[in-house]
Order: structure tokens, then C-alpha cells, then sequence
């Protein structure tokens, strides 16, 4: 941080909650030892946040698919959005997704869990979820599982998904 300029080092110190510099003749004379230290955790609190409003979308998706809600389903996706799923159909567009899901679920019986496994953030503004996705088997039927991965973007609105990949692990 050596060099850092004085309106640099007042904005990183406002983040960090650490007191404001009262005059730029000051600015040399800042311990920045903790600063750092400081600055990450706030960052990591924020990815952290971040983080869990990824999995309550991914948790509202498995709870619409589960209870088969049109309007609750719709409202999680961008309008064009997409699915490609494990039998290589791929769905585009909200209501192709909303049509395809709600006939899946009906030839598909079973109840559906989806556990997420890892969340990236590669841009702002874009999250990239893993999650282990589990079809509980009715009637003496075997568990499918699968991985699915949720591309899911930031808007006005707040976070939606934008895509989704279900795949089937490799034997």
C-alpha cells in the first residue's frame, strides 16, 4: 500500500470501518498494518452473502419444481433463460422452461433435493452454482442423480437464473 494516494486510502478505510483521515496531510502517518486484513473480511463477508443468496434461489427453485408451482417457477428465471437437461432435450426461454419442468416433474415422479455443492462469482453480477441433484425413487423405483450447474445473474430484481446444465455422472 506504499504510495497509496490519500482519497485511496480514506475510501479503503470506510470500508473497513476504520476512522477517516481528517486531513490529506495525514495520510503518510496511517498505520495501514490491519487495513488489508480488514478490507478482506468485509469482502469475504459480502461473497459470503452473496453466496447464501445463491443457494436460497437454488432452494426456491427445488421447492417450486417440488410443489410444482407455475407462477413461483417463473418468477426465479430470466426471460431467456435455458436447460439443457440429462436426456439432451434442450429447453429455451422461460415458458419452454416452465412447460418442460412441470412435464418432467409429472413423468418423473419423486421427490426432488438439490444440495449446493460450491458457488463461483466470476464477474459481478454472475454466479455459477454446483449442486448435487437428487431424484428420490417412488415405488421400488432407484435414486437418479445427477450434478446441476446454475448460471444465475444479478438484475433489478434481484438474482435469477439464467441457465441450467443437469448432467448424469459418468460411470
Amino acid at each position: 500500500m506504499a504510495g497509496a494516494s490519500f482519497a485511496a486510502v480514506t475510501f479503503l478505510l470506510s470500508l473497513a470501518g476504520g476512522p477517516l483521515v481528517a486531513q490529506q496531510g495525514e495520510a503518510e502517518a496511517i498505520d495501514l498494518t490491519d487495513l488489508k486484513a480488514k478490507f478482506e473480511a468485509v469482502a469475504e463477508n459480502a461473497r459470503q452473502r452473496r453466496a447464501e443468496a445463491i443457494e436460497d434461489l437454488v432452494a426456491r427453485y427445488a421447492a417450486a419444481r417440488e410443489s410444482r408451482d407455475e407462477a413461483a417457477i417463473r418468477r426465479l428465471f430470466t426471460a431467456d433463460a435455458d436447460q439443457l437437461v440429462s436426456s439432451g432435450t434442450w429447453r429455451r426461454g422461460r415458458q419452454a422452461l416452465v412447460e418442460g419442468m412441470l412435464g418432467s416433474s409429472r413423468r418423473n415422479p419423486g421427490t426432488r433435493t438439490l444440495t449446493v455443492q460450491s458457488v463461483r462469482f466470476p464477474v459481478p453480477g454472475l454466479a455459477v452454482a454446483d449442486a448435487r441433484y437428487v431424484i428420490r425413487g417412488t415405488q421400488g423405483a432407484e435414486d437418479r442423480r445427477m450434478w446441476s450447474t446454475f448460471v444465475c445473474v444479478r438484475t433489478p430484481d434481484g438474482w435469477r437464473i439464467d441457465a441450467i446444465r443437469n448432467m448424469l455422472p459418468a460411470p
